[in-house]
């Protein structure tokens, strides 16, 4: 870094400050998105993040709701969260400096994408900055942070031989991703859900196309007004009651809220790779539209969700009834 100049320096500095105070638990994560996206309408994939590390909080404290711990053991809760906590806490660690140097840039009228090997980001994303800059497809900008962010994730994740042993080639895991138990929600303050579902969460471009998916439902020019009412009036607490408060049927708060729940975890980043140097960027990911096979309105949808996993449970404690008898 020698050869910068000193507000060059005191810039790295100041972001590389900023993304470790917010990168702290998944309740900071969310509102730094959030906070981020309504000073800076047009980065969208923002709001998208932010709206998607709700429901990282909502099935971290899912764990420890009336639900799973009678389904799952301790040690493999205990496994879950660290796995959605690491991957919560690496996009963030990875974007959260490209937000604010693009920040940075608006503010002196000025690209300084020539610092973002600093962060240590992919070759891809500099490349898909710089075009913003010149372009302004934000279309193409949310697409390409989609991709680089799942990538990010893919191998010291997803790949990483004891999360892939332990949770993603567990039989709960096989069993939430048939039954499409794991679903990312939008919900609405008059107590509607819209979504979409994630199944062959092990696939990178079944990944990205959710991602995808999820910005076009997000983003639709009739329902978008709605989560951005919800997610300025809700403050994020990891709890499902956040949302089923507004549902017409009211309910009882049944899953915990995350900071009363969770220890904050301390990360590390030991080495860097650049994905993009060994992956390459398939043109579907970049160029295909989103496509809906399923419906987006899921609020009866959850209704039958949730009644299945009561379902679940009743069995197993009948079976276990019958175990002891």
């Amino acid at each position: 870094m020698n050869h910068l100049t000193i507000q060059e320096q005191t810039i790295i500095r100041q972001i590389i400050h900023e993304t470790n105070k917010k990168n702290i638990d998944n309740v900071s994560r969310t509102e730094a998105y959030l906070t981020y996206f309504k000073k800076n309408s047009d980065i969208i994939w923002s709001f998208l993040a932010s709206m998607v590390s709700r429901n990282g909080g909502w099935n971290m404290c899912d764990l420890e709701g009336p639900i799973f711990p009678h389904l799952l053991a301790e040690k493999v809760r205990k496994q879950l969260f660290l796995t959605y906590e690491r991957a919560n806490w690496l996009i963030f660690h990875d974007v959260f400096p490209q937000l604010l140097l693009y920040q940075y840039s608006t503010k002196i009228n000025r690209p300084m994408f020539h610092l973002l090997p600093y962060f240590n980001v992919s070759s891809f994303i500099q490349r898909e900055w710089q075009r913003y800059w010149i372009n302004n497809d934000k279309e193409r900008l949310t697409r390409a942070l989609i991709i680089n962010e799942q990538n990010v994730i893919h191998t010291p994740v997803i790949e990483h031989p004891v999360y892939k042993k332990k949770v993603f080639h567990s039989m709960i895991f096989s069993f939430q991703d048939w039954l499409h138990f794991s679903c990312v929600l939008f919900p609405t303050c008059g107590g509607e859900v819209y979504g979409a579902s994630v199944n062959g969460f092990k696939s990178l471009s079944k990944r990205i196309n959710l991602g995808k998916r999820l910005a076009s439902i997000l983003f639709h020019p009739r329902l978008f007004p709605y989560f951005l009412e919800f997610a300025e009036k809700t403050p994020h607490t990891g709890s499902r009651y956040d949302y089923e408060k507004y549902f017409k049927n009211k309910t009882v708060r049944r899953t915990p809220i995350l900071r009363a729940t969770f220890p904050v975890i301390e990360h590390h980043q030991r080495s860097y790779e650049d994905w993009s140097l060994e992956r390459r960027v398939s043109p579907v990911w970049l160029y295909f539209p989103a496509r809906h096979r399923h419906p987006i309105h899921l609020t009866d949808w959850y209704f039958k969700k949730s009644h299945q996993l009561q379902l679940i449970l009743s069995l197993q404690q009948v079976l276990q009834l019958k175990k002891w008898e």
